[in-house]
Formats: C-alpha cells, structure tokens, sequence
C-alpha cells in the first residue's frame, strides 16, 4: 500500500492531484489517508508523529511524507527503508526519527538512505509531493529500486534531534495535545507539567471526572494531554510547541 503522510489539510485540491499520479502510475495499488492535517511547514513535530504511526503499517508499506517548507529550494529529496517499509520526502528532518528507531541513522553509508535522483520532465517549483515524491512512491509500489544514489544519513537534517520530543506534537480533532514523549520510557507515577499545569496519569478517560484533566498514554504509544469530555488544546491553552516537563510523583524532575 502507499501511504499519505502529510500537511496539505482536508480542504483544497493537493491530495487530490497526488492521488491522480499515485492511481495513473501504480493502479490498483491501495491508498491509505494517514495524515493531511500535520502542524504545517512544521517537519519536525511531524517527524514524531511518523515514528509512532507508522508501526501500525505492514512490511513493504511506502510513505509520501510531505511537510516541506523548503520545497523547490537546496533540501535534497530522499528516501529511506527502514523497519521493513519504505519513506519519500525532503531532507527536513521529516524522515529522522523514524529512521531512528528502526536503527539506521547513523550508520555510515547505510544503503537504506538514498539521494532521489530521478526528475520528472515537469517539476514545478513548489509541489514536489506531486511531481516528485508520488511518481518515486509509485515506483517503489511496482518494486522497482530507489532512482537514487546511496546516502550517509548521518548527513541528513534531523541525525542530531532527540530521541523524544518534550513538547505538544499533535492537536487531534478531538482537542487532546499529544506530546513527542513516548509513555513507556517515563516511570508509571510521572506527572506531565504543560501550560503552567500539571496532569497526574490515569489509564483513560473514563478514569477522569467530566472536565477534569489528566495525561495518559494514546493508542500510538505517545503520552497525551486530555480533558474527559472536553478540549484539552483549547480548556487548557496548548498548542503545537508548547513545551513538557516530567516530574516525578512527589513534583521531582
């Protein structure tokens, strides 16, 4: 299956046009909608997004990955395998941490990374996930190789970022704030500070009173901010970037 991953909205034509190439060159191949609502122009609140969504997809899944705002200018296009399932997109960032947990990012001239070299006879300047990164995709669909060169991802844009990211990620149409934090690495009894507040862990919502708040940890492994019954993001004044703090059950960091 091929996999869109990206910051385009629910409106307007962008997906739209990406689907048409995906379906004229690899038809019949299935297309999944995972994500068109990304922090926009924001690769690396994104890049945490992936790693945790993309487990859920089957070996030989390919990502389009399209959160780029430097699109049409010196960020190089790339693709990775990594964990069994393949990724196109920018040089951003966007594809770091996922390559971080399958084991590959720092793995010098690590044949997972490539440089996509391959340009189609219209590349306009300013909708590569289109013109460049679906058709590359469709490729990969039909099982043909990367049209790239070997890259070192020690070189790539994100290789130094952090494991985890202590900050929202990710407001759902629900209003919960995920953060960058994956809940098993934090002890069972932690607090979450964010927003100058701070939210004790419970199992889910119907732990938590009607409008009480709390953190937990989601369906993708992340540790999220909720509210039962309400809007955390807005109850609550988070917003994507807005910084997390752990401490430890006591008030301890």
């Amino acid at each position: 299956m091929i996999v869109l991953f990206t910051d385009f909205g629910p409106g307007g034509p962008y997906t739209g046009q990406m689907k048409a190439v995906l379906a004229r060159e690899a038809p019949g191949v299935p297309v999944v909608d995972l994500a068109d609502d990304l922090p926009a122009c924001q690769p690396e609140p994104a890049a945490y997004l992936l790693a945790a969504f993309a487990p859920a997809f089957p070996p030989g899944a390919v990502f389009v990955c399209v959160v780029d705002p430097g699109v049409g200018g010196a960020r190089a296009p790339l693709a990775l395998e990594a964990g069994g399932r393949r990724y196109v997109g920018p040089d951003n960032g966007l594809l770091a941490i996922v390559s971080r947990r399958a084991g590959d990012a720092r793995r010098a001239g690590d044949a997972r990374w490539h440089t996509i070299t391959w340009r189609p006879p219209r590349l306009s300047a300013s909708f590569h996930g289109r013109d460049l990164f679906a058709p590359v995709a469709a490729m990969l669909a039909r099982g043909e190789p990367v049209p790239g060169e070997p890259l070192d991802g020690a070189a790539t844009v994100g290789a130094d970022w952090p494991d985890d990211r202590a900050a929202i990620v990710y407001v759902d149409p629900y209003g919960n704030a995920m953060t960058g934090l994956r809940a098993a690495g934090l002890p069972g009894d932690a607090a979450i500070v964010a927003g100058g507040r701070r939210f004790e862990r419970l199992r889910t919502f119907s732990d938590a009173a009607p409008g009480a708040a709390f953190w937990y940890e989601n369906a993708n492994g992340l540790a999220e901010v909720a509210v039962n019954r309400g809007r955390a993001a807005r109850a609550l004044g988070l917003r994507v970037g807005t910084p997390v703090r752990v401490e430890a059950a006591g008030g301890g960091e």
